[in-house]
């Protein structure tokens, strides 16, 4: 039991709210920042300089080095403006099978908190990172693969001028191939993304190679992830996903789509989207939940038609879609969201989506073409989209 001597500040809600035979939890995160090993930087010049500690392991090839970072607190660590200073950094090992960094606290950082560059089968899992600088867990060259992210809480991920120029719009988890796993984390509170799959046409940096092509690579596993309170979307996917059984070459009957099957995902109370994807092969959404976001709850961009593929493959299947719950803040009463928005191609489809509560303002359970009206990007004509078995409660 926690108890205060002054109410707090801001509003922390904790609930869980039905909606006919399913619900949608939504509790304020809570994470131990303290640990009895700590790792810092100096507490006197640090914070001013935005110069930290660093721990960087480095060596020949696979398996030369076995790292395990357990349990202890990091605070004032990374380095600003420094490429590569980061307060966890994995640098061009291969693979690291009997690495992981759990358990850990990791806050107040200047560049970053963990980044997996150039290893395979790295184990971040169980961690707490909280006010970070940039993307918090990053994905650096797009050939890593095969790497364990779960069980982590990253709360205030904050924009850095001194990084990337993405990191100016930083994600809690960056991702740059999309062959990872992903699954059982909590992401909240960033300046724009929880889950950005930043997906790259080759590797890039140091790991350059023309024969990998992360766009078009199977999808390792994404499920159960929670993001909410982002200024923009919890979870975006762009620019393309196209996955297919040779990823570096073109789709053909020869070379078929496989389908990315992303699981289970509670995304709300976000600035733009629960959800979104700028363009997709055969993509699929599974089960989703979203609700007070101030834009859309879920929307696929452009879908990728394959006419050897009789029906779409880009779909959204099942999901629960919420336009004001009873977490609701005033403020969303002056938006008119949309619960799925539909692309501006075709082989679309969505199913078994029950929506609740679009029932104020302009707010409408289906929104059509996607971004439409950015740039003229359709032709104007009409667009089929194909739907099956949805539920609507309270909705015009």
């Amino acid at each position: 039991m926690i108890t205060f001597t002054e109410p707090l500040v801001f509003k922390h809600y904790a609930g869980v709210q039905y909606f006919g035979d399913d619900f949608i939890e939504m509790r304020a995160e809570v994470g131990l920042l303290t640990r009895n090993v700590k790792y810092m930087g100096d507490p006197e010049t640090s914070s001013d300089n935005q110069y930290g500690a660093v721990i960087i392991m480095h060596s020949p090839g696979d398996e030369t080095t076995a790292a395990r970072i357990d349990s202890i607190e990091l605070t004032n660590v990374g380095q600003a403006f420094i490429l590569g200073s980061y307060p966890i950094h994995f640098h061009m090992i291969g693979t690291v099978h009997s690495s992981y960094v759990r358990n850990n606290a990791i806050h107040h950082t200047f560049n970053r908190a963990v980044t997996i560059h150039g290893v395979h089968y790295l184990h971040v899992s169980n961690n707490v990172a909280y006010h970070t600088m940039g993307h918090t867990i990053f994905i650096e060259d797009a050939a890593e693969t095969k790497n364990l992210i779960e069980h982590n809480l990253i709360v205030d991920v904050r924009r850095s001028w001194s990084l990337l120029n993405t990191d100016q719009t930083p994600a809690s988890i960056w991702i740059t191939n999309p062959d990872n796993i992903i699954r059982y984390n909590h992401a909240a509170g960033s300046d724009r993304y929880s889950y950005w799959y930043d997906l790259q046409i080759t590797a890039i940096g140091p790991s350059f190679d023309p024969n990998i092509c992360p766009e078009n690579t199977q999808l390792g596993e994404f499920h159960d992830n929670v993001a909410h309170s982002n200024g923009r979307y919890g979870l975006r996917i762009f620019h393309n996903l196209l996955p297919r059984e040779h990823p570096c070459e073109p789709i053909s009957e020869t070379n078929r789509p496989i389908i990315a099957n992303f699981y289970n995902l509670v995304s709300y109370k976000n600035k733009r989207n629960g959800a979104i994807i700028e363009k997709s092969g055969a993509v699929q959404w599974h089960n989703f939940k979203v609700a007070d976001n101030l834009e859309h709850g879920m929307e696929f961009s452009v879908t990728k038609y394959m006419s050897f593929v009789e029906d779409g493959l880009a779909k959204i299947v099942g999901g629960l879609v919420i336009g004001r719950s009873e977490n609701t803040e005033e403020a969303l009463d002056r938006h008119s969201p949309k619960g799925v928005v539909c692309s501006r191609s075709e082989n679309f489809s969505f199913e078994g989506v029950k929506f609740y509560n679009f029932n104020y303002n302009h707010a409408a359970a289906i929104g059509t073409c996607s971004h439409c009206w950015h740039d003229n990007n359709t032709d104007s004509g009409g667009r089929t989209v194909t739907v099956s078995n949805l539920y609507f409660d309270e909705t015009v």
